[in-house]
């Protein structure tokens, strides 16, 4: 059994890879932590969980308290993790982060997007990009993996095939993409309310959104990106545009891409985000419009699955000489 600890444990991300973890036969959660939460049990913090772990506790992290782990995963906000990456890189012991501080390659691109330096660039080199469907190979061999954000794995399944196969322009992409609440995570913020977001649309960090940086880096290309806050829990549908390079078939390529991944599925119909809730699926599909001479690729995850907690495990799995699909599942939970 692999003991694994859990930084950001009381959060969103937290919960949703306890609860992946409660159904996966490898691991098992030895250690939990979440300062703001410190000294609760799990129950109280995550009351869908503790019919599985009745006993645990979440705790405050301190080194030494990583004594006898075998994995690390942390789902902690931007910053956090240049803290403690070294330590836990220190130790030999395997980390998946799902935080942004190592998914960018160059610290000055991570300053820009970010609106600070950069702490530990000397650990930059150490971290593959972790989207199993690009870097499989690569996180195999790897001790470190960068989760990428729940954003950018959307925009990057729909685009890098159509990209790769010279379909798309590189400097005419614009992505639309909607998330639902728990991508703003749990913390009780004004903007996220139910009274702010209920019956409500509204588009956020407009031009600057930080997962831009990982789509650009990722995909080559120029990205124009808008999210968009929808008055659901959970999922994110990404809608994704670029001019035609000529006339092309985009359904074909994905599904010539995606056709031996277990959990990439190109359908001809729209993705709805209610076909992967509770999944670590991504459903994509593509046009071209010969009438604007531009395609259309979209791709529906669920922003805690295969966005975070589930791309985290998936990643893990391969690190581990693991079943790359042990403990996750494709099928989403619907209605």
């Amino acid at each position: 059994m692999i003991r694994t600890a859990i930084l950001g444990a009381s959060g969103y991300v937290g919960g949703e890879l306890l609860r992946l973890i409660a159904a996966h036969p490898e691991l098992a959660p030895a250690k939990l932590f979440g300062d703001s939460k410190a000294g609760q049990t799990l129950g109280a913090v995550h009351p869908h969980l503790e019919p599985a772990f009745p006993d645990a506790m979440i705790e405050r992290f301190e080194e030494l308290s990583l004594d006898n782990i075998d994995l690390v995963f942390a789902a902690l906000p931007h910053g956090h993790s240049q803290r403690i990456a070294g330590a836990i890189l220190g130790r030999g012991i395997p980390f998946v982060d799902l935080g942004a501080d190592f998914r960018l390659n160059d610290a000055a691109t991570y300053e820009r997007w970010y609106g600070e330096a950069h702490q530990a660039t000397e650990l930059l080199g150490h971290f593959i990009y972790g989207i199993p469907e690009l870097n499989r190979e690569a996180i195999r061999s790897a001790s470190a993996i960068a989760a990428a954000g729940c954003y950018a794995t959307a925009a990057i399944l729909a685009l890098k095939p159509l990209l790769a196969a010279g379909l798309v322009k590189q400097d005419s992409i614009i992505v639309d993409a909607a998330s639902g609440i728990s991508g703003a995570g749990r913390e009780a913020k004004e903007a996220t309310t139910f009274s702010t977001v209920d019956g409500s649309l509204a588009a956020y960090g407009l031009l600057n959104h930080r997962h831009t940086a990982e789509m650009e880096q990722a995909l080559g290309a120029t990205i124009l990106f808008t999210p968009h806050l929808a008055p659901m829990s959970r999922g994110i549908l990404a809608t994704c545009y670029g001019e035609a390079a000529g006339p092309s078939d985009p359904l074909d390529v994905l599904r010539a891409a995606y056709s031996a991944e277990p959990f990439v599925h190109v359908t001809p119909e729209p993705p709805a985000t209610k076909w992967v809730t509770g999944s670590n699926g991504a459903r994509l599909s593509a046009r071209f419009d010969e009438r604007t001479g531009r395609v259309l690729a979209l791709c529906a995850i669920d922003n805690l699955g295969k966005g975070a907690a589930g791309q985290m495990i998936q990643c893990a799995n391969l690190m581990l000489g693991l079943k790359e699909t042990a403990g996750l599942s494709t099928i989403g939970v619907y209605p």
